[in-house]
């Protein structure tokens, strides 16, 4: 946005009465806005060739030049300037001209001043979303043209989370990546490594959660012929099919104790054991880890190691719900809608502002996967180029989410009370469909399920 040295938004008012003018200008002023005055549409195509103006505020109806003169001038230097016309002399034909040939808004005069400055304030934000979103997409562009994605997000937090994964990135230091299921855990995993030292190797990844105890030990450390029945020969295990790469080990707080213990051993010696055998084989891979749960809390219940714990928490890495940088929800869904596009070879849909505030508002339990997931169903259901908020799922737009704990909980409820009503919150929003609800949880089918079990017989 471009400003002067007071910090407030440009505004361009142009129309033929100089006391309209004054009074505008007075009021802008006051109100943190940086005006500029032009009398008549002559000085305001002087003035729109010399400005950069952040919104233009033009009567329609003025000797000489008019107010469409005046949109069809600023449209052709910046389309993404937003212009709102006035006039005395309000009709349906001529407001739907102003809004078909590009403008913001249409206001008639006499207006009240809380008005204006509202539609002036949307306007300027309207604006500065616009800039970023091209900023976005070149930006994109270009990391696609290099190779290397940043994760979208301009918020403090996510910021800092970007810096200390960039920081940690050259080092061989363990990591353990900590956030609420859907945050991008994994996303922030792969940044790691292809920032490593060990990016020209393999990045492998693996849920915890997602295999029962013995296949997930096979998988994870391999195995000898004969060591169990159907291993009819031997089989390297992820740790070595990773070496001079990146292993992600994706919800780690969901190992037995039995598979902690093994662990262990591959972070003390770097060296593993296949199942059924006896001798020890050496690995050159890099730990990464994450978990959704709290794991100092897992010790205090006796479900995770506190060594393995301290293996694992070199370096820390906590990613902020989504409700925690809602700033960054319109530069994700211009990502997520650019992706899709990508994919099917279309180009980006957009949103509309009633979309995009609802977009905003909503809580999103399931966080940046809900997200996504929320945005690839209403470019499915949108036959236009527009996203409007009929085309978002219900629930962002009831603004009436269900409360997650009933009002007669006790006062203090257990991690598994808020576990096990955060899951069913999940399951009843998607209609009781298990796979979609695993996908919102972030977690696999096979965990949700024994979730549900371990709550009463559930699954």
């Amino acid at each position: 946005m471009s400003q002067t040295p007071t910090g407030g938004p440009n505004v361009l008012v142009v129309d033929d009465e100089a006391g309209i003018l004054d009074s505008l200008r007075i009021l802008l002023k006051n109100e943190g806005f940086t005006p500029h005055v032009a009398h008549g549409g002559r000085q305001g195509l002087e003035q729109i060739a010399a400005l950069t103006p952040d919104v233009v505020l033009s009567d329609i109806r003025m000797p000489s030049v008019g107010g469409l003169e005046i949109l069809s001038a600023v449209k052709q230097k910046d389309p993404d300037t937003p212009v709102i016309l006035m006039t005395a002399q309000a009709t349906l034909q001529s407001a739907m001209q102003a809004v078909n040939e590009g403008a913001y808004y249409y206001i008639q005069k006499p207006f009240r001043n809380d008005e204006l400055l509202a539609i002036l304030r949307r306007a300027t934000e309207h604006r500065t979303l616009r800039v970023e979103n091209k900023v976005l997409k070149q930006e994109i562009r270009r990391q696609q043209r290099s190779g290397l994605l940043r994760p979208v997000g301009k918020s403090r937090a996510w910021m800092d989370v970007l810096k200390l994964a960039e920081t940690v990135a050259p080092t061989e230091s363990t990591v353990l990546i900590q956030g609420e299921s859907g945050t991008g855990k994994e996303v922030i995993a792969r940044y790691v490594h292809e920032l490593s030292l060990r990016s020209e190797g393999a990045f492998l990844s693996i849920n915890c959660g997602a295999l029962p105890e013995s296949l997930l030990e096979s998988e994870l450390f391999g195995h000898v012929k004969g060591s169990f029945t159907g291993a009819h020969k031997d089989k390297g295990g992820l740790f070595s099919a990773a070496a001079k790469g990146t292993f992600f080990l994706d919800e780690i707080g969901e190992t037995t104790a039995a598979t902690q213990v093994k662990l262990l051993r591959v972070l003390q010696h770097r060296e593993v054991i296949p199942v059924g055998a006896t001798e020890a084989q050496p690995i050159d891979t890099r730990l990464l880890a994450a978990t959704n749960r709290d794991l100092e809390d897992e010790i205090r219940r006796g479900a995770f190691r506190r060594d393995l714990y301290y293996r694992l928490n070199v370096i820390a890495i906590h990613l902020p719900a989504l409700r925690e940088r809602a700033e960054d929800i319109p530069l994700l869904a211009d990502a997520f809608l650019i992706k899709q596009a990508s994919a099917r070879g279309e180009v980006p849909k957009t949103l509309s502002e009633s979309a995009l505030d609802a977009l905003v508002h909503y809580p999103w339990p399931g966080n940046v996967r809900e997200l996504e997931n929320a945005l690839e169903r209403a470019v499915i259901l949108c036959p236009g180029e527009e996203i409007d908020a009929s085309h978002l799922p219900e629930k962002l737009t009831s603004r009436s989410p269900d409360r997650l704990v009933e009002q007669r909980e006790t006062p203090n409820p257990t991690l598994d009370a808020i576990e096990r009503a955060y899951i069913m919150w999940i399951l009843q929003s998607e209609g009781g469909n298990k796979t979609r609800a695993a996908e919102t949880l972030g977690i696999d089918p096979s965990t949700l399920h024994r979730k549900l079990q371990r709550f009463g017989g559930e699954g």
